[in-house]
């Protein structure tokens, strides 16, 4: 028995021995084919790999209303991009190229192609400017190939690249003759042909076609390619000339390619050309085009202030609106990462150095829910005023200088950007769309101006609560004889009114005798003491938003010498019922109400409530409030003022709106506004109002373009306001991050 089992163990230990000897013997065999046989061509193919780092683009952060719902974010999307440096000769980086618009022709992908000839034969030029001849008022169109300034999709300032410039300035020192070529009939020709403007499309399509014929020339595109797959091959070369040229700072060949695509590329192994994955932004909401902005390439005239901020030439940051304003938050910190490729291309290793940091989340004052019922009710109830042509509304915390919503009609969407036909259309068109009214608009205030000079009639002592002064029509001031509206409508008189029922009644004849008495008090001009209180209450200067805004003009003498006219004293009689060369913005009018409701606090208006780290667990930021200066009211001067406000909306022209509101136990305090503009049929109107009375949470201001009468705007304000006090819409459920905006 013992003998049997020393010979099994014995037969065991020589399998495991010969099966051990095996895999040494394979393992030697490979080390040998691969360092000796082998080791030179492996030595080689190391030595040509290709290591080089890049930025790696940091996802920016997301931004979300007051109450958490998401408004912009993010999503990942595949994109194309081309390097003519793996691509091989010009005939083989054509021949990739031309398969590369084959398949996205096949898969309806679109490329970027901004050359400015048509895309199919018959090619003609299609960029063209307009020229208006001074002395016969004749317009002209003209077709302009190169005696143009490149500009960009989102309106960079025009510089001075022509449109093949950069293609031509690449040749010119040491191969300028390339810029006279011999077809293949024979004839010649030369680039300057190409370069004039021309007043017939006849002219124009000759000049195309010389342009197409010498990129055939000089990218040795053969007379066996068609037409329209060598316009496709110009268009694609432009772009990377323009690219090597630094005209542009960044070229994606296509964006947000989908997986069929991706496949079709990968089968075909194209070299040089390169399938990302790329985050773009996402915009949850179909509203607030005019605040929340785009993103894009830093501008030129930006870089060096980028620069100097440790930004890429190539990264993208934002242009206006909420991404510009909060970029310092949103940016994130890129990372850099080191890839490695072979002679082919192909890479073969990726390490991140650094790896990116997302943005921050930055949390905007703005209440979506009331921001869409803003921007819904003016292009419900702007259109049915007849002759309106734009309008603006905003709507403030008056106890913070908070932005709750601010719409601006006509509005647009924001993916219209991404459509060069549906964004010059935007550009085209007579209404502007494109321009946020409520904080670049200017317009006179009209009567909604007259609070302002009742506080400086109260607080410099010249009238009074109690007194009352008697509407004669008429008002008498040496030469100038200025009418009450009543007298001018009616023949009619308000009689002995006292300041809250001048506010009531909207008497002019009230505030003309004010600001004559300001001007009489002491050595003062009557104008430079209301001119006081109308800086005191910020109008005329910018709110301290974070947008970009206009900051209005101040009536004067100062403002009239600036246009070469003359002030004269009658002219702030015209002033102190808000008309003369007042021009304020609507947020500027919302604040100017806030600082009066609240008190006297003039606070800076801001859009940004908290900056919190990029997974929402820790806040990084709040906005503290803040005092940009007091105006000292009495309370006498504020309740007066308001009761005026209050009675509008009980006993006014806009009472019939407001009575639901009442009826809830909300009273609201308004006051209505007109002005003539020179040129325009009807009147601007202006509405400003703040609820509820006792307490004022809310503050409005709404301007309409020819909207005539500034009591048509009550019916909107009514409807907001009914929205905002109204409790499934005080309570709303905030919707979580990720989920699309109703």
């Amino acid at each position: 028995m013992e003998d049997k089992a020393e010979r099994r163990l014995r037969r065991r230990i020589y399998v495991i021995a010969l099966l051990l000897a095996f895999f040494l013997a394979l393992f030697g065999g490979i080390l040998y084919q691969n360092q000796i046989v082998m080791g030179s061509s492996y030595r080689e193919a190391s030595q040509r790999r290709v290591a080089k780092q890049e930025t790696v683009p940091a996802a920016r952060g997301i931004v979300t209303d007051s109450r958490g719902q998401v408004l912009i974010g993010n999503r990942q999307t595949q994109q194309v991009t081309l390097d003519r440096s793996l691509m091989g000769t010009q005939a083989e980086q054509n021949e990739t190229l031309l398969r590369l618009i084959q398949i996205c022709r096949e898969e309806g992908v679109t490329w970027r192609d901004d050359l400015y000839i048509t895309a199919e034969a018959p090619f003609q030029i299609t960029r063209t400017e307009t020229e208006t001849d001074s002395f016969t008022g004749r317009t002209t169109v003209r077709y302009t190939p190169f005696y143009v300034l490149y500009t960009n999709d989102h309106g960079r300032e025009e510089e001075a690249y022509t449109q093949l410039g950069a293609l031509i300035n690449a040749l010119k020192e040491n191969a300028s003759s390339q810029l006279k070529w011999k077809d293949e009939s024979g004839s010649e020709h030369s680039i300057a042909d190409a370069m004039d403007i021309f007043d017939t499309p006849a002219e124009a399509s000759e000049a195309a076609q010389t342009i197409l014929s010498w990129l055939r020339y000089r990218y040795e595109i053969g007379p066996e390619v068609p037409d329209n797959d060598a316009r496709a091959l110009a268009g694609i070369y432009y772009q990377l000339a323009l690219l090597a040229n630094d005209v542009i700072y960044e070229y994606t060949f296509a964006e947000d390619v989908d997986i069929d695509f991706i496949s079709r590329v990968k089968e075909e192994g194209l070299p040089g050309i390169k399938v990302s994955t790329a985050t773009v932004r996402q915009y949850e909401t179909d509203y607030m085009a005019h605040l929340l902005g785009r993103v894009g390439a830093i501008q030129r005239e930006d870089w060096p202030e980028y620069r100097e901020l440790g930004y890429n030439m190539n990264d993208i940051v934002g242009i206006f609106g909420v991404e510009q304003a909060f970029e310092q938050y949103l940016h994130g910190s890129p990372g850099v990462r080191t890839i490695e490729t072979n002679t082919s291309g192909k890479v073969v290793n990726e390490t991140y150095d650094v790896m990116p940091e997302p943005g921050q989340t930055v949390e905007l004052t703005i209440i979506h829910g009331l921001q869409k019922k803003v921007e819904d009710a003016l292009a419900q109830y702007v259109p049915q005023l007849e002759g309106s042509r734009g309008a603006a509304m905003v709507v403030l915390n008056p106890k913070d200088g908070s932005l709750l919503a601010s719409g601006s009609y006509p509005t647009y969407s924001l993916e219209s950007y991404g459509n060069t036909a549906e964004y010059n259309a935007l550009l085209d068109d007579e209404l502007n769309p494109l321009l946020n009214r409520a904080m670049s608009g200017r317009y006179a205030p009209g009567s909604t101006f007259k609070m302002c000079t009742a506080v400086a009639g109260l607080e410099e002592g010249v009238i009074n609560t109690r007194e009352t002064i008697n509407d004669l029509g008429v008002y008498v001031y040496y030469d100038a004889r200025p009418k009450c509206w009543l007298y001018r409508q009616a023949g009619g008189y308000h009689g002995r009114v006292n300041v809250s029922q001048a506010i009531r009644d909207s008497c002019n004849y009230y505030f003309y005798d004010t600001i004559v008495r300001l001007d009489e008090m002491d050595d003062r001009e009557g104008i430079d003491i209301l001119n006081s209180y109308v800086r005191a209450f910020g109008l005329g200067e910018k709110t301290g938003i974070e947008m970009s805004e206009n900051s209005g003009v101040i009536a004067g003498p100062e403002y009239s010498a600036s246009l070469n006219s003359t002030w004269y004293r009658g002219n702030m009689l015209y002033a102190a019922i808000g008309q003369s060369d007042y021009q304020f913005t609507p947020l500027q009018m919302a604040n100017y109400v806030s600082t009066l409701v609240n008190g006297g606090n003039h606070n800076q208006v801001h859009m940004l409530k908290s900056v919190k780290s990029n997974d929402g667990t820790e806040v990084v930021e709040t906005f503290d409030p803040v005092v940009l200066n007091t105006v000292e009211m009495q309370d006498s001067t504020v309740e007066a003022v308001k009761a005026g406000m209050l009675m509008v909306t009980t006993e006014g022209s806009v009472a019939r709106y407001f009575t639901g509101l009442a009826a809830q136990g909300i009273q609201v305090g308004a006051k209505t506004g007109s002005s003539q503009v020179a040129g325009q049929e009807n009147s601007n109107a202006m509405f400003v109002c703040f609820a509820p009375y006792d307490d004022p949470q809310v503050v409005m201001a709404i301007a309409v373009e020819s909207g005539g009468s500034g009591s048509e705007l009550g019916a909107i304000a009514a409807d907001v306001l009914s929205y905002y006090f109204n409790a499934d819409a005080a309570l709303e459920t905030a919707v979580q991050e990720n989920t699309l905006l109703p």
